[in-house]
């Protein structure tokens, strides 16, 4: 499937091919300005070295920027379109239009990141259809894989290369979306802690207290151990009531805490925990809060069931 550039649809998402310091401030400060000139609101979520290159050459104009570190409020790409995209839209919804760039995908990202990183590009789409919002997605052709580029143009209806901005004609996110709706990792050979229990509703307290011991015991921080819970909680009540009314817990540690839950549900939704949910909401309220509480989540769902898995950082710095 391929893209036209309609002018009846005001959402815009262009991807940003750039080689270097020049053609990045080439591509995002003439669109920030523009913005700004027209009286726009404008936002900016790029990792920090990027943040602070672009307040520089901004000067006084980046005050009235709304700029976020990319590599904090993105850290779990699952939480970038309700806590970063749409916080913002939201909040400007009086605005004839919106401007953010939003830089998802820089060199270090893991692999085991990268498969939410590009479905949360593509559901992007899915997200902000009908809205007067553009959202302009910087990539880095020099640092990142060949791969990550060529995702790039499925993702994303227009691509700007060399200051000229082409219609993607491989556009196609929903292929994006199944394509990277994979088998999650294993626990690996130097996996520890590992423990596995299975659950229903007569002992969800004891899957929060096995996976609060075992983070205790891998050295997660007693704050984030809380959080840890918090997440169990959300995603076990979850298997309980939509996922055949039971599940199984598995815990282990690697570089990260992970929690892992699996069950006999199978989540539609592509945007399930990636939107926010009002007052008046039926579902979703519990995935969404394990995006804003996890540094990764990543799923795994079909009709033979769903398995999620929750990863929280064991780094004490960086």
């Amino acid at each position: 499937m391929s893209a036209t550039l309609d002018d009846a649809e005001p959402f815009v998402h262009p991807a940003l091919f750039y080689r270097g310091t020049d053609e990045y401030l080439a591509g995002t400060v003439p669109f920030i300005e523009a913005g700004l000139e027209a009286g726009q609101p404008v936002a900016v979520a790029v990792p920090g070295p990027r943040l602070a290159l672009l307040r520089k050459e901004l000067g006084d104009a980046s005050r009235d920027v709304k700029m976020l570190d990319m590599t904090v409020a993105g850290r779990n790409p699952g939480r970038i379109i309700p806590g970063v995209l749409r916080a913002f839209a939201d909040s400007h919804r009086d605005a004839e239009h919106v401007r953010i760039i939003g830089e998802p995908i820089w060199a270090g990202r893991s692999a085991t990141e990268y498969p939410a990183c590009v479905q949360h590009e593509a559901l992007i789409n899915l997200a902000f259809t009908g809205r007067p919002v553009t959202i302009l997605c910087p990539y880095d052709t020099i640092e990142l894989d060949p791969r990550v580029i060529s995702d790039a143009a499925l993702t994303h209806p227009t691509v700007i290369d060399n200051a000229k901005t082409t219609v993607s004609t491989v556009y196609d996110p929903g292929t994006v979306i199944q394509a990277y709706n994979r088998p999650l990792p294993a626990p690996g050979p130097d996996a520890r802690h590992h423990v596995i229990l299975d659950f229903d509703i007569d002992n969800l307290v004891q899957a929060r207290e096995v996976a609060a011991r075992i983070a205790t015991r891998a050295g997660l921080p007693p704050a984030t151990v809380g959080d840890l819970e918090i997440a169990v909680n959300e995603l076990a009540s979850n298997s309980v009531r939509h996922g055949g009314g039971r599940g199984t817990l598995r815990v282990w540690a690697d570089s990260a805490l992970v929690c892992q839950i699996s069950d006999a549900g199978h989540l539609t939704d592509p945007l399930a925990g990636r939107e926010p949910v009002g007052l008046g909401g039926n579902g979703g309220r519990g995935l969404l809060m394990v995006n804003h509480i996890a540094d990764l989540l990543r799923v795994h769902t079909g009709p033979d069931g769903t398995t999620i898995q929750a990863r929280f950082s064991l780094q004490t710095s960086g």
